[in-house]
């Protein structure tokens, strides 16, 4: 009977999971911060590459058209 809540002690086999779990968690808020912090420097760059890319089909004298439905 002792032998076998030593061995319900030192058993390890779930530990590995829990800790690639912990990691994953970790990384998802880190990703979440940086998202946030970031917010406005991605939207002005979105911004600016739709303007570019705007800019460029003007300056071709052509208007984008929508493409045609399948």
């Amino acid at each position: 009977m002792m032998n076998k809540l030593a061995g319900l002690i030192k058993e390890e086999q779930g530990q590995g999971m829990t800790e690639y779990g912990l990691v994953l968690g970790l990384i998802a808020v880190a990703v979440v911060a940086a998202l946030v912090l970031l917010r406005g420097h991605i939207i002005s760059l979105f911004n600016n590459a739709e303007k570019t890319v705007g800019d460029g089909v003007t300056q071709m004298g052509t208007t984008p058209s929508p493409s045609p439905a399948p």
